[in-house]
This record gives C-alpha cells, sequence and structure tokens, in this order.
C-alpha cells in the first residue's frame, strides 16, 4: 500500500512541477501573463512549485526503505523520473499541439521502463 501511495504522491507532484517549469510557455499569451515580467512568472512558478514539494517529500519519505517504505533511494529516483516523462508527455500532447511523437521517442521510453524494471530487481 506504501508502494501506490508513494507512486500516487509522485504523480501529483510532477503534475505540479510540469505547470511550474512549462505552464508559462503555454499561458503566455494571456493577459495576466503579457503583463507580468520575467520575475513575476518566476515567482508564479516558484508557487506552484512549493505545492509540487507538498507532495514530493512525504511520497520520498513514505516510499523510501529506511522509514519503512518499499523503495531504496535509487528505486524512487528511477520511478519519479518515468513518472516525470509520462506526466510531461501528457502535458506536451494534450496542451502544445504542434509537438508531435516520434519513433525515437517510444524507444525511449521503453528504455526508462526497462531501466524500472532492472532497478527493482
Amino acid at each position: 500500500m506504501k508502494g501506490i501511495a508513494t507512486i500516487a504522491l509522485l504523480l501529483f507532484s510532477n503534475v505540479f512541477m510540469t505547470f511550474a517549469w512549462y505552464g508559462h510557455l503555454k499561458f503566455q499569451h494571456l493577459k495576466f501573463f503579457q503583463k507580468t515580467g520575467l520575475f513575476g512568472v518566476v515567482l508564479i512558478s516558484w508557487l506552484i512549485a512549493f505545492l509540487e514539494y507538498c507532495f514530493m517529500v512525504p511520497a520520498n519519505r513514505m516510499g523510501y526503505q529506511e522509514n519503512g517504505g518499499p523503495f531504496s533511494l535509487l528505486q524512487l529516483k528511477v520511478i519519479q523520473e518515468v513518472i516525470t516523462l509520462v506526466v510531461f508527455t501528457g502535458f506536451t500532447l494534450l496542451f502544445f499541439k504542434n509537438e508531435v511523437l516520434k519513433w525515437n521517442h517510444f524507444v525511449g521510453f521503453v528504455f526508462l521502463v526497462l531501466a524500472v524494471y532492472f532497478i527493482r530487481k
């Protein structure tokens, strides 16, 4: 159960982080963002990233083996990276219609999933 909760928290944290890092690229056409300078956009992104930490830190504490969780530190990191890739890909396809997934992207995804498998063994 801790493993599923850890992965769910990592998923939520990555949604917030993706919006913090890349959301401003999509929403820059909104009047609010046009009036906000770079400092303002950085501040807004930082506030969104704070929410990411509210999920990421508990996920890592709960999921880490030395705290009674099922994952080693390396396993947590690789799982987090795969979740980041999945969330980022979904975000990109949903919000940036001009981006296209190609065969080499899928090959890279397969290797990352294999990395999770082999790190878990």
